[in-house]
């Protein structure tokens, strides 16, 4: 549409409003992954955001955005990815971390495959199948974003190692996280996401060595 700005303006302007330096690069690929996942989902259900601006400004910022306040970790686990997020950004821009994408559905997992491929990111693997049957691998890290903690909690434990981090990012409003023998709560950070985007929360967690919380 007319007036509207494009794919690489909304996400610069992300950026400038985030205070962080990316690379040419990264926000080349971040304008392609936008693109590609437009033109996929013209023909297979995706995502509910049927412009390219809103997928840049409620997926790949929101995805941005959270990646600011993630910790530098060498593996992280996307549990229930969708149609790779956050998984992709972050594995775009922190190219030292493993990003493994984990999905169930076919059509999402194949888009996955295709995007990894198209960016040629070194560092995103796509898994088909559900979480809870995997036996590997053991991330320093591992993220929810669709599933409510009380349900992602078993699921993150998973796929962490003792001491490794559990994610949850989500709405302002969203639950706390619920009491787990397993689970240390480690901080709670608000943030905002650019260009208009809502207020968020991500929960961080740990999960117990031995019986005792995590060292920091």
């Amino acid at each position: 549409m007319t007036g509207l700005p494009n794919s690489q303006n909304l996400i610069e302007s992300g950026f400038e409003e985030l205070r962080i330096e990316p690379t040419h690069g990264q926000i080349e690929s971040l304008v392609v992954l936008s693109q590609l996942l437009f033109r996929w989902s013209k023909r297979i259900n995706l995502t509910g955001h049927r412009t390219e601006q809103d997928i840049v400004k409620r997926l790949v910022l929101d995805a941005v955005a959270l990646a600011v306040h993630i910790p530098d970790v060498p593996s992280l686990a996307d549990i229930g990815s969708g149609a790779g997020f956050p998984g992709f950004p972050i594995a775009i821009l922190r190219p030292g971390t493993e990003v493994f994408l984990v999905e169930s559905r076919e059509r999402r997992h194949h888009f996955q495959r295709e995007a990894a491929r198209v960016l040629a990111l070194e560092n995103a693997t796509a898994m088909l199948g559900r979480a809870e049957e995997f036996d590997e691998p053991t991330c320093a890290a591992a993220i929810a974003q669709a599933v409510a903690p009380r349900e992602a909690i078993s699921l993150l434990l998973h796929w962490v190692r003792p001491g490794g981090l559990l994610l949850f990012p989500g709405s302002e409003s969203s639950e706390d996280l619920p009491t787990d023998a397993e689970v240390v709560v480690q901080d709670v950070v608000e943030y905002r996401v650019p260009c208009g985007g809502p207020l968020r929360k991500l929960r961080i967690a740990s999960k117990r060595i031995d019986g005792r919380a995590a060292e920091e």
